[in-house]
């Protein structure tokens, strides 16, 4: 994966860049020892590693502020980092960049309004503390990416996370009334508010999945909801990939609508029982579905759910019996993930199919498996088709990323070319940046590229991600129309 080449105006501008930041932050809040910004050299995808030039630790909007427009007179890049969970590298830092790191210190709950159901953080705070400040009041906020017990809402924001219960709720832009965002040069704008639908152009939208590259927002005003009355979840295992695929796909066309539909292979499921002793089937493929509301409501769908399921004659079905089971089958799906981590080094892939596609796609990433010699193991959110297969490489191997990354590449036109897309909720970062003119054409490339322009001229927020390399490397030194 190529990165741009560090600029050495800045690099030698680096004792004058830690002398104006420490004017303005506390001296703990600025970190330039070589040692310790390493500890901000990736994000979660692990295989591309890039000590920045410093980071920052700001714990307001004001600090936030001064920051930026601080880097903007200097001409120094900076990319915004809520916890480094990012899985496309959204949050890999260059060379010559500022990490500018809001998961520390902006982190407090700054209103709450049970009423008109929102709450007011500021971004660093956790997506899980979100639903922690206001589940003992019957409350809890929707969006439950994989790593919603790290992960900010900074992030969420900036990649438009969803998770396994977006099927019903939606991602995170249907679930966000307003923002407090800073512009490069250190304006402060507040976009939305606290209802749906504010009045004028749809900024809200535009920023949400933005991937930090119009702004960096520090307050984020979201919707909570009303906890449902009862959830439960069934597990469904097929002898196939293909088979529970179909599955998904007729309890799509039934007009059913779980909260969740839930996909994890048989690799996978055998990570997951050594980790989380999840206590799921023996089976090739498995499916959590899950439904809520009362009793009734839930019997009712589940009994609906499991007619669907019959048909492709599964190899098991059994419903949670209780809450603690129920929990259970969560906590193994959420630590999927780190699971497979265990057992080698993998890149995690995010591209979006129409259901109706599941059969196929998966069967042909099976084949790509064969023709690459990597292991696949696939766990995703089936029921809106967001695939995150995992695929395996040894990184001390030669020749393995490389390889991996090829692979990667393939699977992911496939998911265009099925009518799909590149991303669902990661993002694009530098994993997918370089595929983008595979999805869109230069014009539409280009039109993105404009809006850019407008909220940051230089091209110093969060460099080299989202746009192909040599398109944004071109636009930074002020060469235009270079998509």
């Amino acid at each position: 994966m190529e990165m741009p080449k560090p600029d050495p105006r800045i690099l030698a501008l680096k004792p004058k860049l830690i002398a104006r930041l420490k004017e303005v932050l506390p001296i703990d809040a600025v970190i330039s020892d070589e040692m310790e910004t390493r500890a901000y050299e990736c994000d979660a995808l692990t295989a591309y590693r890039c000590p920045p030039l410093c980071a920052v630790l700001p714990a307001t909007t004001e600090e936030v502020s001064a920051i930026l427009k601080i880097c903007h007179e200097e001409g120094v890049p900076v990319v915004p980092r809520g916890s480094g969970t990012s899985l496309a590298g959204g949050a890999l830092p260059t060379a010559d960049c500022v990490i500018l790191g809001v998961a520390n210190k902006l982190s407090d709950v700054l209103e709450t309004d049970y009423d008109n159901r929102f709450i007011r953080v500021q971004s660093g705070r956790t997506n899980l503390s979100v639903t922690g400040a206001v589940e003992s009041d019957g409350f809890f906020y929707a969006p439950d990416p994989s790593s919603q017990l790290a992960c900010a809402i900074a992030g969420n924001v900036a990649m438009n996370s969803g998770g396994a219960h977006c099927l019903k709720y939606g991602v995170t832009t249907n679930n966000l009334l307003g923002v407090t965002m800073v512009m490069m040069d250190g304006t402060v704008v507040e976009i939305g508010g606290a209802h749906m639908d504010a009045g004028g152009y749809d900024w809200l939208g535009l920023i949400c999945g933005s991937e930090g590259q119009l702004g960096v927002v520090t307050e984020a005003t979201l919707r909570i909801l009303p906890k449902p009355e009862g959830a439960r979840p069934v597990l469904i295992g097929y002898s196939s990939a293909e088979i529970a695929g179909a599955c998904v796909s007729d309890i799509i066309k039934a007009g059913v609508l779980p909260v969740a539909i839930e996909y994890m292979d048989k690799k996978v499921i055998e990570a997951v029982d050594r980790h989380a002793e999840a206590g799921y089937p023996d089976c090739e493929a498995l499916l959590i579905v899950e439904v809520e509301g009362s009793e009734a409501e839930i019997d009712e769908q589940l009994g609906l759910i499991k007619q669907i399921a019959a048909k492709h004659d599964p190899v098991e079905m059994r419903e949670a019996r209780d809450a603690d089971e129920a929990a259970r089958i969560w906590l193994g799906r959420k630590s999927a993930f780190g699971a497979m981590g265990q057992i080698n080094d993998y890149m995690c892939l995010d591209g979006t199919i129409p259901v109706s596609s599941l059969p196929m796609v998966l069967r042909r990433i099976g084949e790509m498996s064969e023709e690459y010699g990597l292991d696949v193991g696939n766990v995703f959110h089936a029921g809106d088709g967001n695939m995150h297969p995992l695929i395996l490489f040894d990184a001390n191997k030669p020749g393995d990323l490389e390889t991996c990354e090829a692979m990667g590449a393939e699977i992911l036109k496939l998911c265009v070319e099925v009518g799909g897309c590149l991303t669902g909720e990661h993002g694009v970062g530098i994993e997918k940046r370089d595929l983008m003119n595979v999805q869109f054409a230069p014009g539409d490339l280009e039109s993105q590229m404009r809006v850019k322009d407008v909220f940051d001229p230089a091209w110093l927020l969060n460099p080299s991600k989202v746009f192909p390399l040599a398109a944004s490397e071109a636009r930074r030194a002020g060469v235009p129309d270079a998509a």
